[in-house]
């Protein structure tokens, strides 16, 4: 029988609130998870997870119950208890979040052929477009979740969708990647969209020339003056001008001040017992695919590339392409766990004031607030981060990628096609260049394979930058001067002093965007993949260090950093 007040769900008591019809975000507290299990209260006092008293039976002379002491709960019992309240308050602080809207924009409902939305390694047809039951099929797999859904995908090549199953993947600690939300993106016929394609397109354009040679370089200056003029961009700019010192940067504090390229991407690495000094692989100049419509159409059916890129160097970061290049092999928090080794060489006066080992004298940082504690977070955050922008991608967004939307500026001015493209991008002064040199309005790719085979919006890259660059900054001073700063020269074979003030938490905030806008430069995203990729990955590493807050002995005030919009906060 089912008492008044009581479930009908055989679930155990710490299920109710999974079980629960009420949905909303206040409907589960911990005075509600007493009133519902009242067995918890026990488990969730402070001291122990054992009743102080029990009731026992009468006693043999009759008359009334008597108490009997149980003895007090053992160290490993009371410990048992703190770890296991800590875990509850986590998952209690999770069940909690309000759960946000994922807008997105109107393009995959405005267009039956589906041309405003990634299709890559689907089958298309003569002209690019996705068949659309293939689309489709994609749309019921990623809306379901179910896994004969995604077997049911059928691609048009070799080449295998990037892991949308991790869309739907779960989290034990810092934020569920559904409880996260980010802008639309820019619609496809947006004079918004056209002017990121109009960058894109510059950067391909510009690729091989040295960012020390920015200030004298008249394709440099042609670009920012064709920026200039968009209807509608939104890169920095002075005085309402794209200019030589801001063209293609990032827009949080510190990225126009300095070389173009971070500390973090030259300084030489102390790594173990050597020190690795940051020279890479790059390509050739002038090594561009995908610029020919069959080898673009190949490709975009998941066919595999019909070029190969030449290689040079290995040099330091020079340039757009050695950029790129750099963002095409590097590991997932690569940058970053490079970056947290070269801060950590800088010493303990590095770290952040309300590190607690600033002021204890008699220990050191190392498992709690020191090296293996940064490290370790750095990674976590990175593969978190993936999860939040693995969602937005195949979940929310389903971006085109720049490699699509070249297509379709090409059909248009080759084929008349009518497609909804902003005249910004059909006017724009570097469409002739382009068709001058490779007889197409195709985008010139930095990879032989072109972009990945996974959508556009937010970028991966730009995720990760976003949160292992804010776990460094709450573990570091950003007011901190880098020691000796260097620059590249043009060649990328020589590092120069440079003679200016850099901080951390400026260099911090260049390497997110250096990373994230270096994907830019190949030619696989969009400006706004990146901006709305850090700060996405931003939110995963606050809540992140805000789990990770309560798990230390220390005395600690909080992890203190500069969001990428200028507040400060303190986790």
């Amino acid at each position: 029988m089912i008492r008044s007040g009581e479930s009908s769900d055989p679930s155990p008591w710490w299920h109710y609130s999974m079980n629960s019809s009420d949905s909303s975000p206040s409907s589960f507290d911990r005075r509600s998870f007493l009133r519902q299990a009242p067995a918890a209260g026990a488990l969730l006092a402070a001291g122990s997870s054992i009743p102080a008293t029990a009731m026992a039976g009468r006693s043999a002379g009759g008359g009334g119950y008597r108490k009997k002491r149980r003895p007090n709960p053992s160290p490993a019992q009371v410990r048992r208890t703190a770890a296991y309240n800590k875990r509850l308050a986590a998952a209690i602080a999770q069940r909690n979040l309000p759960l946000p809207a994922h807008p997105s924009n109107a393009d995959e409902s405005s267009y039956p052929n589906y041309i405003g939305n990634f299709s890559k390694a689907l089958p298309h047809d003569a002209n690019g477009e996705v068949d659309p039951s293939a689309y489709r099929k994609l749309l019921a797999a990623v809306t379901s979740g179910a896994e004969s859904d995604f077997a049911a995908i059928p691609l048009g090549g070799t080449a295998k969708l990037a892991n949308p199953q991790a869309a739907l993947a779960f989290s034990l600690e810092g934020p569920d990647s559904h409880h996260l939300a980010i802008a639309e993106a820019p619609a496809l016929a947006s004079a918004w969209a056209a002017g990121e394609m109009v960058e894109v397109y510059w950067r391909a354009w510009t690729r091989d020339v040295p960012f020390s040679d920015y200030g004298m370089s008249p394709a440099i200056a042609a670009a920012a003056s064709d920026l200039s003029s968009l209807p509608d961009y939104r890169g920095p700019e002075v005085g309402g001008d794209v200019t030589p010192e801001t063209i293609f940067r990032g827009t949080t504090d510190g990225n126009l001040v300095g070389p173009f390229l971070s500390q973090f991407l030259w300084l030489e690495v102390p790594y173990g017992a050597t020190t690795i000094p940051q020279r890479y692989r790059t390509t050739a100049e002038n090594d561009n695919h995908l610029t020919a419509f069959a080898d673009w159409l190949q490709v975009r059916n998941g066919g595999s590339p019909v070029s190969s890129a030449t290689s040079d160097g290995p040099y330091y970061i020079a340039s757009g392409r050695d950029l790129a290049e750099f963002v095409h092999y590097d590991f997932s928090y690569q940058a970053y766990l490079n970056a947290g080794l070269i801060l950590l060489s800088f010493g303990g006066n590095a770290f952040d004031e309300n590190n607690p080992y600033r002021s204890i004298s008699n220990q050191g940082a190392f498992i709690s607030f020191g090296g293996a504690h940064l490290l370790d977070l750095v990674a976590r955050a990175a593969r978190e981060a993936l999860k939040a922008a693995w969602f937005q991608k195949w979940r929310v967004h389903r971006r085109l990628r720049p490699e699509d939307y070249g297509g379709l500026v090409h059909r248009v001015i080759a084929d008349a096609a009518d497609y909804p493209l902003h005249s910004s991008i059909l006017d724009s002064a570097v469409l002739p260049l382009i068709q001058g040199a490779y007889s197409t309005s195709l985008l010139p790719l930095a990879y032989p394979e072109g972009c990945p085979t996974h959508p556009a919006y937010p970028a991966g890259h730009a995720t990760i930058a976003g949160a292992c660059v804010t776990v460094l900054k709450a573990f570091f001073d950003e007011s901190f001067e880098i020691p000796n700063p260097v620059e590249a020269n043009a060649l990328g074979d020589t590092l120069l002093p440079y003679g200016g003030s850099l901080t951390v938490g400026g260099e911090l905030n260049k390497l997110a965007a250096n990373i994230s806008h270096g994907r830019d430069t190949a030619g696989v995203h969009w400006r706004t993949d990146g901006e709305q990729g850090m700060r996405l990955g931003e939110e995963v590493a606050i809540r992140l260090l805000r789990d990770h807050k309560t798990l230390t002995n220390e005395t600690f005030a909080g992890f203190s950093l500069t969001k990428f919009d200028g507040s400060t906060i303190t986790v």
